[in-house]
């Protein structure tokens, strides 16, 4: 019902230090996985009226929103960190492969 809101808030913490990352930690992929599977999620959880456009937009109460989000928004977010971390470094080390190939 709200573990996007998890996401979102790192969406919105990287995309505002965007440009205080280096480039090659590639902080554009990590703000579109976030980005991408925030606006997923909310697409679902409106389809299914967990969600509404009005106040008070969250259907469920505070108690029933906060273990949610230590159960399912932390966890996913991690798994985002994760896979993008892993791609970083098989981009970095491909970037390494290639560039000692050239030389």
């Amino acid at each position: 019902m709200a573990c996007f809101l998890v996401p979102a808030g790192t969406a919105i913490l990287t995309t505002a230090l965007r440009k205080k990352v280096p480039e090659k930690y590639r902080i554009g992929w990590l703000n579109a996985m976030l980005w991408g599977g925030v606006l997923m999620l909310a697409v679902e959880h409106i389809s299914h009226g967990e969600v509404v456009l009005y106040p008070p937009f969250l259907t469920k109460g505070l108690p029933e929103i906060l273990p949610e989000l230590v159960r399912v928004g932390v966890p996913m977010t991690l798994a985002i960190f994760g896979v993008w971390s892993v791609m970083v470094s098989v981009a970095i080390k491909l970037s390494k492969k290639l560039n000692f190939v050239e030389t």
